[in-house]
Order: C-alpha cells, then structure tokens, then sequence
C-alpha cells in the first residue's frame, strides 16, 4: 500500500507564471509538501470516507512510468503536480478509495478540488498521448512545467488543445417548454430514456452563433433565435470546452430528430423536469457534474 499524505488535493491558484520556472517539475518533486494527483485516462485516486475528495499522493510514491504536470498552488503554497498514466495499463498503484472517473465524482467535490481534477485529466491525458511530434514524428520534450512540448528533432512548439463546443438548453417562445433529445450512441445504455440539451463541435473558421445555428438545424430541425450565453465548462471528453446556451425556437413544431445522431426528441414541460430532477419517472437527465444539467436545472427554476 502507498504511504500517500492526507486525503484532498485541489490547486487554488494555477500559478500560470511559475510554468517558465527552469526545472519546476523536478524542484516540486523534490519537496515534501509537494500534493501530486495521480490519474488514468478520465479516472483519479479517490480517498476514503466522506465526504468525496480525491486522494493527495506524496512525489515519493509515484512509480516510474508517469508523464507529469504542473497544476498550481494549493492554499498554503505547496505546489500540486499530475502524474499520468497510460490508461491501458495496469493501475501503477495503489487507490485509498479506488479509482474514479470525473463523470462519476466530479459534481460531489468542492468546486475548486472539481477544477483542479478536470485540469489534471486534461492536462495528463496530452502529456501521455502527445509524446511525439505530429509534424516530424521526433520525440517531444516537455517544457513549461508540462503545458508545452518542443521537438527534439524539428524544434517545433506543440500545446494542449481545446475543442470549442456548443450546447444549447432550447425552449418554445413562451419559455413554459424545453425540447430535448436522446442520443443515439445512449439509446442502448439507457433504453432511450436519456435526454438532454443539443451540442456540436464548432467547426474551423465559424463563429458560435453560426455553430449554434447550424447546429439546432440540423439535429433538431428548429429554428432558432433570441441565443443568450449562460456559462462555459471545460470537459475533457475528449478536450472540449463546452460554451453554453439558451436559445428559443421560432417555431416548436419544427422540431424532428435527425435520426443519425438524435433518435428521438421531445418537449418536456417544468413538471416534467421536476420528476426528473427528483429522480422520479421514467426520464433521465444527464449528471450533475455537466453544464448540460445546469441548463436544464437553470431553465426549470426560471433563471432569466
């Protein structure tokens, strides 16, 4: 079993400016206060008990193998490190509480822990499949304490990417209904009773507006007008940013899933919701953890 430090890690301050510091990985390494969190793909170390926090490692207990970043400062000023791993292999050790995944834990952790184990996935998911360059195939060392590599070979500068995404909460013009629809690739899993909000990747050289546009139209049908930004989220499936909003249908009856992509679609009206969000009835909705639910909790409650 790992000797790991106390439970509970979460980097309150990003300390962006540290990240030119020469050898800043290896001086955090070397310091005992140092908290490193330790992930697989999407998943972390949790710690035991409650309530949910995920499990601060010392630099010591990492083994060999791990590709690791610098995430900021915690309260106090020890610095918190990733260590990733490749998720294919074998867990490199052992988990006080197991191994979970953001979708699972992410919406019981304290905002900032929450914040910080969405920049380590992100973060340690490129540095463990991004070792190489995508121009030259040279092997690509690490710089700014892991928030950028340089080839070895052709000296080009490689960064993490985001994905810009839309998601759009859609209503009728009197904002008494909201129109969702069930994924495709959820049909199986959850017997076409998940439905949420409609999202789309923004395609190069296009504007959110057009992306919303383009988007409600094509997997919906409608119409769209009156788009009002409502919060952003950053969610590494696999490294979007997803930008969210409400918009409202010209004309409800327009709606018609694209039978690609959404199989089914369906206005839901605030009772309707209500059950959902009580866990009652036969709807679904997504997590807690995603901006998708916001919107649908935000519209339900009548923000403005």
């Amino acid at each position: 079993m790992t000797t790991g430090r106390a439970a509970g890690v979460a980097a309150s301050d990003r300390a962006a400016a540290e990240r030119d510091v020469p050898d800043l990985v290896e001086r955090c390494r070397s310091d005992a206060r140092t908290r490193v969190i330790a992930v697989r793909g999407d998943a972390a170390a949790r710690a035991t008990g409650e309530p949910v926090r995920l499990h601060a490692f010392s630099p010591a207990d990492i083994p060999d193998g791990a590709e690791w970043g610098f995430l900021g400062r915690a309260d106090g000023g020890a610095a918190v490190l990733v260590a990733a791993f490749d998720p294919d292999g074998p867990p490199p050790l052992d988990a006080p509480g197991g191994w979970a995944g953001l979708r699972e834990i992410g919406a019981a952790l304290e905002p900032v822990e929450a914040e910080t184990f969405v920049g380590a996935v992100s973060l340690g998911r490129w540095l463990v499949e991004h070792r190489y360059c995508p121009a030259c195939g040279g092997l690509a060392v690490l710089r700014q304490g892991g928030w950028s590599r340089q080839c070895v070979a052709c000296a080009r500068e490689h960064f993490p990417r985001t994905d810009p995404a839309v998601i759009v909460a859609i209503t009728d013009p009197a904002r008494e209904r909201l129109l969702l629809g069930a994924n495709a690739a959820w049909a199986a899993r959850t017997g076409g009773r998940m439905h949420s909000c409609f999202a789309g990747f923004v395609e190069a050289g296009e504007s959110l507006e057009t992306a919303i546009h383009r988007e409600m139209l094509e997997e919906a049908g409608v119409r769209v007008s009156d788009v009002r930004y409502r919060a952003s989220q950053p969610w590494p499936y696999p490294r979007s940013l997803m930008l969210g909003f409400e918009a409202t249908a010209v004309d409800p009856a327009e709606a018609r899933a694209d039978g690609t992509e959404i199989v089914s679609l369906r206005w839901f009206t605030r009772a309707d919701i209500a059950e959902a969000l009580g866990g009652r009835g036969e709807l679904l909705l997504p997590g807690p953890a995603s901006v998708a639910h916001r919107l649908i909790r935000e519209w339900h409650e009548g923000a403005a």
